[in-house]
């Protein structure tokens, strides 16, 4: 069970990083928010942890002397849909593409700067616990057999639940409360990871990849979130809803 975020003094946050320097000056950073912080210098160490302190948050580092990144990343998002953030020195898109397919929330490259890191995190634990504080939307859609649920954080199937990532929701949620309108790649990243994200608005594909193969009966032929070429993409409403 994770912790409850009301305050920044029940939010816990795991580093994983196995540099010293580099858990010293996020745990400071982040202890000067109000975060509670723990850290770990290895997978090992951090699997550990994970159990122990059931945190908020995950910083993972992709390099450990004992672990892939990926394969730890791999191993948490198959126990839970808990944010993970890549703090990482690879820069390469094809690094933030294969992180954001395993399900990750946020990927920021070495070296980085503390202040927007901890805005980021802000950004992340309120969009995943507190929902999108968006004014005049109701907390619950429904289309046809899909059902989204706000306050809840919960996508159901004709009744079934479907476990996405905090991105994955964050995109789903944004699409579904805006039905028929096409955005493009950009305005879908900045929704998604507000004013915080950098990155190559392409990211949007791998998410939209990964939603169709969860919600769409046809990925192939989705139902829902259609791509609209040369711009974009577009949520379809369910009109017997």
């Amino acid at each position: 069970m994770l912790a409850a975020a009301g305050d920044h003094h029940n939010e816990k946050i795991l580093i994983v990083d196995d540099d010293e320097t580099i858990r010293k000056i996020v745990t400071a950073s982040l202890k000067s928010e109000g975060y509670q912080v723990f850290s770990a210098a290895t997978g090992q160490e951090g699997m550990e942890l994970l159990k122990k302190v059931h945190p908020n948050l995950v910083i993972l580092d992709l390099m450990l002397p004992d672990a892939d990144g990926y394969d730890i990343c791999f191993a948490i998002r198959k126990e839970s849909d808990i944010p993970i953030v890549i703090l990482s020195a690879k820069s390469e898109e094809l690094d933030k593409v294969v992180g954001f397919r395993m399900g990750v929330d946020d990927y920021v490259t070495k070296p980085f700067s503390s202040t927007e890191l901890a805005l980021r995190i802000k950004a992340i634990l309120k969009r995943f616990y507190n929902g999108t504080g968006e004014k005049n939307v109701p907390s619950k859609v429904t289309h046809g057999e899909l059902e989204i649920d706000l306050k809840k954080r919960e996508v159901l199937i004709e009744g079934e639940p479907v476990k996405l990532t905090t991105k994955e929701f964050d995109l789903l949620w944004f699409l579904a409360t805006h039905p028929n309108q096409v955005f493009t790649r950009e305005e879908l990243s900045n929704q998604v990871w507000e004013d915080y994200y950098t990155g190559n608005p392409g990211t949007i594909n791998v998410l939209v990849c990964r939603l169709r193969d969860k919600i769409e009966k046809n990925p192939s032929n989705p139902k829902y979130i259609h791509t609209v070429w040369g711009v974009g993409y577009k949520f379809v409403a369910d009109e017997t809803s």
